[in-house]
């Protein structure tokens, strides 16, 4: 046993007649590391840009409220008025009236009709 561990960290398993083998077998685990590393990143890279967009969804969310209340207000009766002082434009005392247009329909009778073509 003890010399096995001293072939081990003496790294003979590199360098006798069936190494090849042990090379590939090398060779494989660092490709696996590699890519294992490189997913990592990819993934990694993705959180962080998930997290940046939710941000700026949340800060466009609330400039979006905040543009809908200060349209509300500025849509109000009393904002409107005040703007329209400013331009000496002044509101109506006479309350408005609602005109109904009556239609009468017109009767044609069959006569009518025929002697009109």
């Amino acid at each position: 046993m003890k010399s096995g561990v001293f072939n081990i960290l003496k790294a003979r398993f590199l360098i006798h007649d069936d190494a090849v083998k042990n090379w590939r077998f090398i060779v494989f685990i660092i490709l696996l590391a590699i890519i294992m590393i490189a997913n990592t990143q990819r993934y990694e890279q993705k959180v962080f840009e998930i997290a940046k967009l939710s941000n700026e969804v949340k800060e466009l969310r609330s400039e979006f409220v905040d543009r809908r209340s200060e349209l509300m207000k500025l849509k109000m009766e009393s904002t409107i008025s005040n703007k329209m002082l400013e331009k000496q434009i002044y509101p109506s005392t006479v309350p408005p009236v609602k005109i109904e247009v009556k239609r009468e329909e017109e009767k044609v009778s069959f006569k009518e009709y025929g002697s009109r073509r």
